[in-house]
């Protein structure tokens, strides 16, 4: 398994910036959901329960789940890029210094409000770190992997993935609720929204979402691996 190689070009420090800066907003993101405790997204479900079960931090498990998911690439032939590696640690470092800085929230009211201020935040990140243009996250570089190698689409992938991350997670102890449920719902448009909004020179990330378009998947012309293209091109694959 090969890094793709730095982009060099116009521009490059603002999209350097927009990864680090999206990754870093969306590990605050995942950590601003643990403090609500309503509920985390599908993949902050399985760290939080085995959090509860190992005793190590939910930002290292992160890290560590990340790690895991990333070496699954080797046999479906997935390429990282940057933006990948640098999501493995920066999002659970990021995690971790947020809990570590935010304390406790009490009352419900107080408790909902940082939910949405999570969920919100996540989608800000999220169009950062996608229309950096570094590549995906290691998990979404699973799905579409899975997607490529199986022919299955992207939609039923996706789906089968969080399905078994949420249960597996909800089974070790991880908080399922009504911010799952919000995130579910709101993370598509939001993300989908920064996305165009943080487009370097118009021009939004190419790899497609799990909003539940269908995507198409074609061979690139200049090697032997994939790139995925879509029929709504401002839709992107979440970075976590």
């Amino acid at each position: 398994m090969s890094i793709t190689p730095v982009p060099r070009g116009a521009h490059l420090t603002r999209r350097l910036l927009q990864l680090y800066v999206g990754l870093a907003l969306y590990g605050a993101s995942s950590a601003l959901l643990v403090r609500a405790g309503l509920g985390l997204e599908p993949w902050g479900v399985l760290h939080q329960g085995l959090a509860e079960r190992t005793g190590l931090s939910i930002g290292v498990v992160s890290i560590i789940v990340g790690a895991a998911v990333l070496l699954l690439w080797i046999p479906i032939r997935q390429r990282p890029g940057l933006g990948t590696v640098s999501n493995v640690f920066a999002i659970g470092i990021a995690m971790d210094g947020t809990l570590a800085v935010v304390p406790d929230v009490h009352g419900l009211t107080a408790r909902i409000a940082v939910m949405v201020a999570g969920v919100v935040v996540n989608g800000v990140a999220t169009g950062l770190y996608i229309a950096a243009r570094f590549g995906p996250g290691p998990r979404d570089g699973l799905m579409t992997g899975l997607h490529l190698r199986t022919g299955r689409s992207i939609r039923l992938v996706r789906t089968l993935i969080e399905v078994a991350v949420v249960v597996t997670g909800f089974v070790l102890g991880g908080s399922l609720g009504a911010g799952t449920v919000l995130y579910a719902l709101a993370i598509g448009p939001l993300a989908q929204f920064f996305l165009r909004f943080f487009a370097v020179d118009g021009k939004p990330a190419r790899e497609s979402a799990g909003s539940g378009d269908e995507e198409s998947v074609a061979p690139a012309t200049d090697s032997g691996d994939t790139a995925v293209t879509t029929r709504t091109p401002g839709q992107a694959i979440l970075p976590r």
